[in-house]
């Protein structure tokens, strides 16, 4: 498999174009992720270099879908292959039903509404929308906001630097998120009717052309045998 080594945000779009799929950190062995092309010191530097500010920059350019989208980790999935994982990961049903079948939390539905309803939707709005903006609501609402990534329902669609009264960086940012649906339609990225085994197979297919068997076999497993 290529040794990536990148420096530049067009370099990265690149990999991620070729690869398919981007994990932030280490996610699979033998797999690229974006802080193991890069160089340590180019992390928060707060330059054009700076991968930590191209994370949410791909998504802002409708470059990759990004979010906690397998096993709880931060990904970048490129264009080509969004739709793809979106079946294989994600489900027919609409939130709403699966929730009436007990397969989603009333909390998750609660959120999903809020951010469908506003179409783009900072963290600390949405804990106030939901109610879930003091400190003891904090697990409950990170896990529904996991819990709707996890099956692609909801997308990372930019941050938001908090400023302070001089206009300068002051604090933590805040997270935008936004259904996954509506920012597909934004970016111009079609759903496929295709069934979760045949989108499966192009998936593993493309993998199978250029990891390495470690690789390989930890990437079919997370699909799903």
């Amino acid at each position: 498999m290529k040794n990536y080594q990148i420096k530049t945000y067009e370099e990265a779009i690149q990999v991620i174009e070729e690869v398919g799929l981007l994990p932030l950190a280490p996610l699979v062995p033998d797999f690229p992720a974006l802080n193991t092309i890069t160089t340590p010191e180019s992390w928060h530097s707060d330059t054009e270099y700076d991968p930590w500010i191209w994370r949410t920059r791909f998504s802002v350019d409708g470059v990759a879908g990004y979010g906690k989208f397998i096993k709880k980790k931060s990904i970048l999935i490129s264009r080509d292959f969004l739709p793809y994982f979106k079946v294989v990961i994600g489900h027919d049903e609409t939130v709403e039903d699966r929730y009436q079948k007990g397969h989603v939390s009333r909390e998750a539905l609660n959120l999903y509404r809020i951010i469908r309803e506003e179409g783009v939707i900072d963290t600390r709005e949405l804990r106030t929308r939901a109610g879930l903006r003091d400190k003891e609501h904090k697990k409950v609402f990170d896990n529904g906001i996991l819990e709707l990534q996890g099956a692609m329902d909801i997308v990372i669609s930019g941050i938001k630097e908090k400023i302070n009264a001089e206009g300068e960086k002051n604090g933590w940012s805040s997270t935008f998120f936004e259904t996954y649906d509506s920012w597909a339609s934004r970016n111009k990225i079609a759903s496929i009717a295709v069934d979760k085994g045949r989108a499966r197979e192009y998936i593993v297919n493309h993998f199978r052309g250029f990891a390495t068997d470690k690789a390989f076999q930890k990437l079919q497993k997370i699909l799903g045998e």
